[in-house]
């Protein structure tokens, strides 16, 4: 079977290795997928979901909150300051910190407290939309 090794990898730690069939992602200038030989790549990566269908069929999300790809014809290396896997995503605490990110875009003072208050929101939105992708798989 044709496949490609990937990692996905936080500041903290490795968040998923393994031998992939297809990879999509949210690209810079939209969704991108990635087969195994692909043509050597290195991109940005918005918010969002990354899916890794995996060697036996099944499927795997990892929520990311930006960062940068890298694909080698044998290999995708995804480096994000914050991924969660799709099964450890919780709906509670994501809300609360879309609450969190939109008391502070209201009370932001200055417009480098507005971006940073937009750039979570953004984050915070994708991560829900990510999770409720993910529930409606499993």
């Amino acid at each position: 079977m044709n496949t490609i090794h990937v990692d996905v990898v936080s500041a903290e730690e490795s968040i998923f290795a393994g031998e992939a069939r297809f990879v999509a992602l949210p690209g810079e200038a939209g969704e991108l997928g990635i087969l195994p030989k692909h043509t050597p790549l290195i991109t940005r990566i918005k918010p969002g979901s990354v899916r890794i269908e995996m060697a036996d069929g099944s499927e795997e999300f990892v929520f990311v909150a930006g960062g940068i790809l890298e694909v080698q014809p044998d290999c995708v290396t995804v480096l994000s300051d914050t991924a969660i896997r799709g099964k450890d995503l919780d709906d509670q605490k994501a809300q609360e910190a879309r609450a969190a990110a939109e008391e502070a875009l209201k009370n932001a003072k200055s417009e480098i407290d507005i971006a940073r208050a937009q750039s979570e929101l953004a984050i915070m939105a994708a991560q829900i939309a990510a999770l409720r992708k993910y529930r409606q798989k499993h």
